[in-house]
């Protein structure tokens, strides 16, 4: 198992990226390894973290201004080589639709329940760990 996972938390709201720290914990799951965040407030803030590399999932703020979450996640599906699982946050059940649209890999709502939050964190960095290893 590598020693740490890299999380991008992108919101424009400071509470919000404060929930998904607390939900996620040091550690979302016993069998993944514990969590560095990276955050950013604003899309080029998250184009250049994951230019630079070594994020393996971006959890993005579907309700984020004047970017939102769901067009950055369809951007980043088409513009980034191996782009790293998303898992996005949405303001309401009904609008998974749009997650899907954006091609995000997992959606949980908001305000952030911890325990849906963890175990949809935890799956999403297993998945990409078992495809990095």
């Amino acid at each position: 198992m590598q020693s740490s996972a890299t999380v991008l938390v992108y919101s424009d709201d400071a509470n919000t990226r404060a929930q998904v720290r607390l939900a996620a914990g040091r550690r979302p799951a016993a069998d993944v390894p514990p969590v560095e965040f990276v955050e950013c407030a604003t899309l080029p803030a998250v184009l250049k973290a994951l230019e630079e590399g070594g994020i393996d999932v971006c959890v993005l703020d579907g309700e984020a201004v004047p970017a939102g979450g769901m067009g950055v996640c369809r951007q980043i599906k088409d513009e980034v080589f191996h782009c790293p699982p998303v898992l996005l946050l949405i303001g309401r059940p009904q609008d998974a639709w749009l997650a899907t649209w954006s091609r995000a890999d997992a959606a949980v709502t908001l305000p952030v329940e911890p325990v849906e939050f963890a175990a949809s964190l935890a799956a999403l960095l297993r998945s990409r760990l078992a495809i990095g290893a």
